[in-house]
């Protein structure tokens, strides 16, 4: 019967060792060496033992026939006293245990980080070819492997090229190594796939998957050869960048590079290439090591394993299809359309807020409702309920800060997340300028419910959704911004400033997931345009039919939704400004404030016209 001790043992690569040497039959129990934070995290096996401890200090462990030392920090973002009390002295920690319990072998697993910036072939007998390291990572490697061939305790080394998903489900614990820029792929996933590119000279890296590493090391551990030996864990040959990028584009329906210039993919970045890797989520500290130079030689693995890694084109979609279910940073944002996110609406008590709630329910999202009439709010949860779906009511007077502050608290305290925010709420005034000079109290309240509301709401948000790497703000507005309807100067101010911050947030957002659309809504049958009589005899949408639109924005998130109204009428405004501004006034004449005769209104603005035209 065989006896293990196991350092990284909650590691990736550490738990699916450990759980492939408990299957074994003769073995007899598994020693797995864990911190304290990490207590309790491995599955329970009746031959595994927890033995709570740190490479930081003596290992209190017991006598057994194999050390396994998987223990490391790999983080190129680290700094070099991290990576040397991980590597270099939580090794020796390890060498002393092995030392002082007798254990009969020591198997250290190394990295073809070891290789440095060699170039050429690099075998499995090689170490020290006066090679020089370009990050704390590699040296300490370098130097952790010097510190096991070194000591008394019989050994073996085995050097992991670099270590992706499960061949078969792709599976994988973080994001590290080429995982960086699949961000980037998916952001190029949005091109055309029959698109030719134009790719720089990226060298060539070695890649092999989880699956195959564990299997080799099992063998290896219980191979009947001669201690001292080393065994790299690579590719046969070395893969070349742009081969990797081109199966991983398949996978993804990305343009794949056609052609490659001569010249080499920088190692370096100024200020500018550093800000736009943060944006694509890739550490600067990871590009020059994107690549290595040696070749390495894997000979006597193959021989004494058997093994072989399958090729990379081979398990590329399954990498890419994993991380797009379980770590794509966007995957929140992305997510169903619409089943299962959480929908805060405002206004949801009447009109186009209701009719959002009822429409988004019925698409198995849960709408979070949000009015100041806490009575019809129950009436549309009970009629979500009614339908089969799930509905929260929240009253809140949204002119009161603190009333919302309180709101957001609530909400995040009480939901998972918040996925979407929808600002319907609204307060519309007519009234001309000229009427309004003594009425500021006019647009300060229209400021209040239409722009400082939402923005209170967003702001509150935020932190949440930025955190979750996704969301989405629905702002109703108006096609009135298109248009510039007279007498309603203090309701699109409102609406242009809150989309005007929402253009700003959402250019800043883009890589934190967050999305913003402003529906524009044409004229809607609601309470709200009731006191204008002069909309009664005007085509204007149910409640329903804009409700559709705000869906769509919800499922398809484009910035703007506009009638194609309002997209006719801003570009007349651009091309003839001073003709618009004149079918304006003759519309601000036909809808007056007071009893003036429409017809009498209409004349006389065109009279004005004609005349002004003849000067």
């Amino acid at each position: 019967m065989t006896t293990y001790f196991v350092t990284g043992a909650t590691g990736f690569l550490g738990r699916r060792l450990v759980a492939t040497l408990l299957a074994r039959p003769a073995c007899e129990r598994v020693f797995a060496l864990v911190r304290p934070p990490s207590a309790g995290k491995l599955p329970d096996h009746p031959k595994l033992t927890e033995v709570v401890g740190d490479l930081t200090a003596p290992i209190d462990g017991p006598h057994v026939d194999h050390v396994v030392h998987l223990g490391a920090l790999y983080d190129l973002t680290a700094s070099p006293e991290a990576h040397a009390a991980a590597n270099v002295d939580g090794t020796r920690t390890v060498a002393e245990y092995a030392a002082r319990v007798g254990a009969g072998l020591l198997h250290h697993v190394s990295s073809i980080a070891v290789a440095g910036d060699h170039r050429g072939r690099f075998t499995e007998a090689d170490l020290d070819l006066g090679q020089s390291f370009g990050s704390p990572y590699h040296a300490t490697k370098f130097e952790a492997e010097k510190i096991v061939r070194e000591q008394a305790v019989p050994w073996r080394v085995y050097r992991p090229g670099a270590v992706v998903g499960d061949s078969r489900t792709g599976e994988i614990d973080k994001v590290d190594g080429p995982y960086y820029f699949f961000s980037a792929l998916a952001a190029v996933a949005h091109a055309p796939a029959w698109l030719p590119l134009l790719g720089p000279n990226a060298g060539a890296t070695n890649l092999v998957p989880v699956d195959f590493v564990v299997a080799a090391l099992d063998r290896l551990v219980h191979a009947d050869v001669e201690p001292g030996s080393t065994f790299h864990l690579t590719a046969p040959e070395p893969q070349p960048v742009t081969e990797v990028y081109n199966a991983l584009a398949r996978a993804a329906g990305a343009p794949r590079i056609a052609l490659t210039t001569p010249v080499p993919l920088p190692t370096r970045t100024g200020a500018i290439g550093t800000a736009v890797l943060a944006e694509l989520g890739v550490p600067a500290a990871v590009l020059p090591h994107l690549t290595t130079s040696a070749d390495f030689d894997s000979t006597a693995t193959r021989a004494v394993t058997g093994l072989e890694p399958p090729a990379f084109d081979t398990y590329a979609k399954s990498l890419w299809h994993y991380w797009r279910r379980h770590l794509d940073p966007d995957r929140a944002a992305r997510g169903p359309a619409l089943a299962g996110r959480t929908v805060l609406i405002t206004g949801a008590s009447s009109g186009i807020g209701r009719a959002t709630a009822l429409a988004v329910a019925r698409r198995g999202a849960v709408p979070l409702l949000v009015a100041r009439r806490a009575d019809e709010l129950e009436e549309v949860v009970a009629e979500v309920h009614a339908g089969g779906g799930t509905a929260f009511a929240y009253p809140c007077d949204l002119t009161d800060g603190d009333a919302v502050d309180a709101l957001v608290k609530q909400v995040l305290a009480e939901h998972e997340g918040v996925d979407a925010l929808v600002n319907n709420a609204g307060k519309s005034i007519r009234r001309s300028v000229l009427r309004s000079v003594d009425r500021v109290h006019d647009y300060e309240r229209t400021m209040a419910l239409n722009y400082f509301a939402p923005l209170r709401l967003i702001l509150g948000l935020l932190p949440h959704m930025t955190e979750r790497r996704g969301g989405h703000v629905v702002n109703v507005s108006t096609v009135g911004v298109q248009v510039h309807t007279p007498r309603f100067s203090a309701y699109l101010g409102s609406k242009a400033a809150l989309e005007a911050v929402s253009r700003v947030a959402g250019a800043e957002l883009v890589a934190d997931g967050v999305t913003f659309t402003s529906v524009r809504m044409p004229l809607v049958r609601t309470p709200m345009i009731g006191p204008t009589k002069a909309y009664e005899a005007l085509p204007a949408l149910t409640p329903e039919k804009a409700a559709d639109l705000v869906v769509r924005a919800l499922v398809e998130k484009p910035e703007e939704v506009n009638p194609p109204f309002g997209v006719v009428a801003d570009l007349a405004r651009r091309v003839a400004p001073r003709t618009t501004r004149a079918l304006a006034h003759l519309a601000f004449r036909v809808f007056p404030e007071d009893s003036t005769p429409p017809l009498a209104s209409v004349a006389a603005g065109v009279t004005r016209l004609v005349l002004r035209g003849l000067r």
